[in-house]
């Protein structure tokens, strides 16, 4: 065999057990493993708490390639956090990574009287911060341990009169 053969035949070998690594590492993810995984078990495969999505999420979409994550509800919806309420669109969008959700459209935080968009949320050890334009609200993680329920009503009064 000459030496340009010999190559091919490493860069063949080199390529297939490089696929068989990515499709075994792929293989033993949970949510991979999961024929049919909820919303829910996409975020906490990310390391983010399943309580950043309300119950009653009816559907969801994934791109495990970029992160591109979009998550559907029936209706908005709101609760409240201690002095904080969030407000769900009936459509949220982001990207996840570990740990960490970005470019995030359709959450919003109330702080005192004003509604500000929630861009980012980044989970850091035993707390969660969200991100908003000019700053930042923090919370214990365990406050969204568990999904929280909506206020339907109490959120089609806030959408009629912010």
């Amino acid at each position: 065999m000459d030496s340009a053969t010999l190559l091919r035949l490493w860069i063949s070998l080199a390529a297939t057990i490089c696929l068989i690594l990515v499709h075994s590492t792929l293989a033993n993810s949970d949510v991979v493993q999961n024929r049919n995984p909820t919303a829910y078990d996409v975020i906490e495969h990310y390391d983010l708490p399943i309580g950043l999505l309300p119950i009653g999420v009816k559907g969801y979409k994934l791109n495990y390639t970029t992160g591109k994550f979009s998550a559907y509800l029936n209706d908005t919806c709101t609760f409240s956090e201690g002095l904080h309420k969030l407000k769900y669109k009936s459509t949220i969008k982001g990207y996840l990574s570990k740990g960490k959700m970005s470019k995030v459209e359709g959450i919003s935080l109330r702080f005192f009287l004003t509604w500000m968009n929630i861009v980012e949320i980044l989970g850091r050890g035993k707390y969660i911060d969200f991100y908003v334009e000019g700053g930042k609200a923090g919370f214990p993680m365990d406050h969204f341990e568990d999904s929280p329920p909506c206020s339907m009503k109490v959120a089609r009064k806030l959408m009629e009169n912010p």
